[in-house]
Protein backbone atom coordinates (compact mmCIF):
# COMPACT_ATOMS: atom_id res chain seq x y z
CA UNK A 1 0.00 0.00 0.00
CA UNK A 2 1.28 3.60 -0.80
CA UNK A 3 1.53 5.74 1.87
CA UNK A 4 3.71 8.85 1.00
CA UNK A 5 2.21 11.82 0.47
CA UNK A 6 3.09 13.74 -2.22
CA UNK A 7 3.98 17.60 -1.27
CA UNK A 8 2.03 20.02 -4.04
CA UNK A 9 3.08 23.40 -2.93
CA UNK A 10 4.37 25.13 0.46
CA UNK A 11 4.48 28.19 2.33
CA UNK A 12 5.89 29.70 5.41
CA UNK A 13 3.75 31.88 7.47
CA UNK A 14 5.78 32.54 10.70
CA UNK A 15 9.64 32.32 11.23
CA UNK A 16 10.75 33.08 14.92
CA UNK A 17 13.81 32.24 16.98
CA UNK A 18 12.93 29.12 18.12
CA UNK A 19 10.56 27.73 15.41
CA UNK A 20 9.20 28.10 11.70
CA UNK A 21 5.27 27.44 11.08
CA UNK A 22 4.36 26.03 7.33
CA UNK A 23 1.40 25.22 5.51
CA UNK A 24 1.76 22.41 3.09
CA UNK A 25 -0.25 21.00 0.71
CA UNK A 26 -0.27 17.45 0.14
CA UNK A 27 -1.65 14.80 -2.76
CA UNK A 28 -3.26 11.76 -0.71
CA UNK A 29 -2.56 8.22 -2.10
CA UNK A 30 -6.51 8.65 -3.03
CA UNK A 31 -5.71 11.53 -4.89
CA UNK A 32 -7.80 13.86 -2.80
CA UNK A 33 -5.44 17.01 -1.49
CA UNK A 34 -5.25 17.59 2.48
CA UNK A 35 -3.15 20.92 4.03
CA UNK A 36 -0.45 19.87 6.87
CA UNK A 37 0.62 22.19 9.54
CA UNK A 38 4.34 22.02 9.80
CA UNK A 39 6.61 23.55 12.60
CA UNK A 40 10.16 23.64 11.53
CA UNK A 41 12.74 23.33 14.49
CA UNK A 42 16.91 22.59 14.32
CA UNK A 43 15.99 20.15 16.49
CA UNK A 44 17.58 19.52 20.22
CA UNK A 45 18.90 17.40 22.74
CA UNK A 46 18.38 16.11 26.52
CA UNK A 47 20.69 14.74 28.50
CA UNK A 48 20.16 12.27 32.03
CA UNK A 49 23.17 13.36 34.23
CA UNK A 50 24.18 11.17 36.89
CA UNK A 51 25.66 12.72 40.04
CA UNK A 52 26.72 9.09 41.21
CA UNK A 53 25.24 5.32 40.67
CA UNK A 54 22.06 5.99 42.85
CA UNK A 55 21.35 9.86 41.97
CA UNK A 56 20.22 11.57 38.91
CA UNK A 57 20.29 15.42 38.83
CA UNK A 58 16.79 16.79 37.83
CA UNK A 59 15.72 20.20 37.29
CA UNK A 60 12.83 21.98 37.94
CA UNK A 61 11.30 24.76 35.35
CA UNK A 62 8.26 27.05 34.58
CA UNK A 63 6.54 25.79 31.18
CA UNK A 64 4.92 28.58 30.12
CA UNK A 65 3.14 26.52 27.17
CA UNK A 66 1.46 24.32 29.96
CA UNK A 67 1.72 26.53 32.58
CA UNK A 68 3.29 24.98 35.11
CA UNK A 69 6.62 24.23 37.12
CA UNK A 70 8.00 20.66 35.46
CA UNK A 71 10.62 18.32 36.50
CA UNK A 72 12.72 17.29 33.89
CA UNK A 73 16.10 16.39 32.84
CA UNK A 74 17.93 19.34 31.25
CA UNK A 75 17.62 19.91 27.48
CA UNK A 76 18.39 22.56 24.92
CA UNK A 77 18.38 23.58 21.00
CA UNK A 78 21.01 23.01 18.77
CA UNK A 79 22.83 25.90 17.67
CA UNK A 80 22.91 26.25 13.91
CA UNK A 81 25.46 23.69 12.48
CA UNK A 82 26.37 22.50 15.88
CA UNK A 83 26.77 18.33 16.06
CA UNK A 84 24.37 16.87 19.03
CA UNK A 85 27.41 15.81 21.04
CA UNK A 86 28.51 19.18 21.77
CA UNK A 87 25.31 20.67 22.02
CA UNK A 88 24.52 17.95 24.99
CA UNK A 89 27.76 18.81 26.65
CA UNK A 90 27.29 22.33 26.17
CA UNK A 91 23.72 22.36 27.54
CA UNK A 92 24.54 20.25 30.59
CA UNK A 93 27.18 22.67 31.69
CA UNK A 94 24.92 25.83 31.02
CA UNK A 95 21.63 24.30 32.65
CA UNK A 96 23.74 22.25 35.80
CA UNK A 97 26.82 23.22 36.38
CA UNK A 98 28.71 19.82 35.87
CA UNK A 99 30.38 18.61 32.83
CA UNK A 100 30.53 15.14 31.65
CA UNK A 101 33.27 13.04 31.63
CA UNK A 102 31.67 9.76 30.20
CA UNK A 103 28.38 11.02 27.54
CA UNK A 104 26.89 8.01 25.95
CA UNK A 105 23.78 8.79 23.37
CA UNK A 106 21.33 6.62 24.45
CA UNK A 107 18.50 7.22 21.11
CA UNK A 108 17.02 9.73 19.10
CA UNK A 109 13.71 10.56 18.40
CA UNK A 110 10.62 12.61 16.67
CA UNK A 111 8.73 14.71 19.45
CA UNK A 112 5.32 14.94 17.52
CA UNK A 113 5.77 14.27 13.57
CA UNK A 114 2.01 14.58 13.14
CA UNK A 115 3.15 18.22 12.99
CA UNK A 116 6.78 18.64 13.80
CA UNK A 117 10.04 17.30 12.04
CA UNK A 118 11.86 18.01 15.79
CA UNK A 119 14.66 15.37 16.27
CA UNK A 120 15.50 15.11 19.91
CA UNK A 121 18.73 13.49 20.82
CA UNK A 122 18.70 11.72 24.51
CA UNK A 123 22.07 11.11 26.34
CA UNK A 124 23.47 9.87 29.19
CA UNK A 125 26.11 12.02 31.40
CA UNK A 126 28.44 10.01 33.59
CA UNK A 127 31.23 10.69 35.83
CA UNK A 128 30.01 14.50 36.78
CA UNK A 129 32.79 17.22 37.24
CA UNK A 130 31.43 20.53 38.80
CA UNK A 131 31.93 23.67 36.48
CA UNK A 132 30.00 27.23 36.51
CA UNK A 133 26.25 27.29 35.80
CA UNK A 134 25.60 29.33 32.49
CA UNK A 135 21.66 29.74 32.27
CA UNK A 136 20.50 31.79 29.73
CA UNK A 137 19.00 35.42 30.41
CA UNK A 138 15.52 33.46 29.94
CA UNK A 139 16.25 30.53 32.01
CA UNK A 140 15.57 30.13 35.79
CA UNK A 141 15.93 26.63 37.26
CA UNK A 142 16.23 24.89 40.27
CA UNK A 143 18.62 21.39 40.23
CA UNK A 144 16.68 18.42 41.92
CA UNK A 145 19.42 15.65 42.88
CA UNK A 146 16.42 12.57 42.80
CA UNK A 147 17.28 9.42 43.56
CA UNK A 148 17.59 7.31 40.42
CA UNK A 149 15.18 4.30 42.27
CA UNK A 150 12.39 6.66 42.92
CA UNK A 151 11.96 7.87 39.54
CA UNK A 152 9.54 5.39 37.80
CA UNK A 153 7.31 5.33 40.61
CA UNK A 154 7.35 9.55 40.50
CA UNK A 155 6.18 8.85 36.69
CA UNK A 156 3.19 6.81 37.38
CA UNK A 157 2.26 8.95 40.55
CA UNK A 158 2.05 12.29 37.87
CA UNK A 159 4.77 13.98 39.27
CA UNK A 160 7.03 14.04 36.16
CA UNK A 161 4.81 14.67 32.95
CA UNK A 162 7.66 15.70 30.38
CA UNK A 163 8.27 13.12 27.46
CA UNK A 164 11.44 13.48 26.75
CA UNK A 165 12.18 13.40 30.43
CA UNK A 166 10.30 9.84 30.87
CA UNK A 167 11.69 8.56 28.30
CA UNK A 168 15.22 9.51 29.15
CA UNK A 169 14.51 8.31 32.48
CA UNK A 170 13.22 5.00 31.55
CA UNK A 171 15.82 4.12 29.19
CA UNK A 172 18.44 4.84 31.76
CA UNK A 173 17.19 2.49 33.84
CA UNK A 174 17.04 -0.04 31.56
CA UNK A 175 20.56 0.35 30.65
CA UNK A 176 21.83 0.19 33.98
CA UNK A 177 19.61 -2.58 34.44
CA UNK A 178 21.47 -4.56 32.05
CA UNK A 179 24.63 -3.44 32.90
CA UNK A 180 24.65 -4.41 36.19
CA UNK A 181 23.76 -8.01 35.60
Amino acid sequence: MQLKEELIESHTIYRGRVVTLRIDTVRLPSGRTARREIVEHRGAVAIVPLLNPETVLLIRQYRQAVGETLLEIPAGTLEPDESPDVCARRELEEETGYAARQLRKLFSQYLAPGYSQEVLHVYLAEDLAPVAQRLDEDEAVELVPTPLQAVEAMVLEGQIKDSKTIAGLLMTLRLLEGERK
